[in-house]
């Protein structure tokens, strides 16, 4: 079999996108599972550790490019390393990082962050807003649209018949109403019409107790309402293993679960362990599908 062609972004170039980049791309695994195409704006001109408008703009054209090559055929998938979000502000972009750029550049009004473990993989239904605005943004058509395309994209992780729970906003999925109303008004709504249309989904399903049952393998993925709720469980069972894919796209996208590290960029010292994984997991998902994750 051919091996996929799976781009590398560096992500930022002041922190350690590129070190594992480059490590990444020289690991034994992923040269056996792809052949990897580094995607770097020039090495000069980015001071390591600092957060600039200038970085931030060659991560942006350095994306840009990459994607580019994806929805041409020049590269079957992309695997990027971290960017910044201040940076990105500095430089003038409206963006607050890869997940919502993409789906510009692709044209798609709704995608979903999902992450993939061994243990756990869980998707959001909002991702970088601030937690005042959650509650405002968790509609039942924002749940429902999540929860279908979560369902529609694990089959290509080799879940064949995805079993799918939704945490509860609230304390308690709400208690009934009594420690809020979202889960009764919007997420419990949003899985009755999932279900409808042949989803095996349960929930609301209080948020302290759905992450343990699904690592048990109870379910297949968890949905969750907000950033933290969900990646916090992700974070703690497999930090530097996980993989942040986004459903939804017209190409393969993967990238790493953790940020720019601008503390010890250029020390030599980063981990590259979790963009291995997303190559991998890249490479996997462009062999199964080359069109698309999701």
């Amino acid at each position: 079999m051919v091996r996929p062609r799976v781009a590398i972004t560096v992500g930022d170039p002041s922190g350690i996108g590129p070190e594992i980049a480059d490590k990444a791309a020289r690991d034994s695994r992923v040269l056996e599972a792809c052949q990897p195409v580094l995607f770097a704006p020039p090495a000069e001109g980015f001071e390591l550790g600092v957060v600039s408008a200038a970085a931030g703009r060659a991560a942006y054209e350095t994306i840009v490019k990459a994607v580019h090559a994806a929805r041409t055929g020049e590269v079957d998938a992309i695997a990027t390393a971290p960017v910044n979000k201040l940076a990105f502000a500095r430089a003038g972009l409206r963006w607050k990082g890869h997940t919502d750029l993409l789906a510009h550049l692709c044209g798609v009004d709704h995608v979903v962050m999902l992450f993939h473990a061994p243990r756990l993989k869980v998707a959001l239904v909002t991702v970088h807003v601030p937690l005042a605005e959650v509650s405002r943004l968790v509609t039942k058509e924002a749940v429902e649209s999540t929860i279908m395309i979560v369902a529609d994209a694990l089959p290509r992780f080799g879940v064949r018949a995805p079993r799918l729970a939704l945490a509860g906003l609230n304390p308690h999925a709400g208690e009934g109403g009594v420690l809020g109303s979202e889960d009764d008004e919007a997420l419990a709504p949003a899985v009755a019409a999932a279900r409808a249309n042949g989803v095996d989904v349960s929930g609301p399903i209080p948020a302290d107790t759905v992450f343990v049952r699904a690592s048990r393998g109870e379910f297949d993925a968890v949905v969750a309402c907000y950033h933290d709720q969900g990646l916090i469980p992700v974070k703690l069972l497999a930090f530097g293993e996980s993989v942040n894919v986004t459903l939804g796209l017209p190409i393969v996208r993967t990238s790493v679960d953790h940020g720019t590290a601008f503390d010890i960029a250029g020390k030599g010292v980063a981990n590259a362990g979790s963009l291995i994984e997303a190559v991998l997991l890249a490479a996997q998902l462009a062999r199964t599908d080359p069109r698309a994750a999701a």
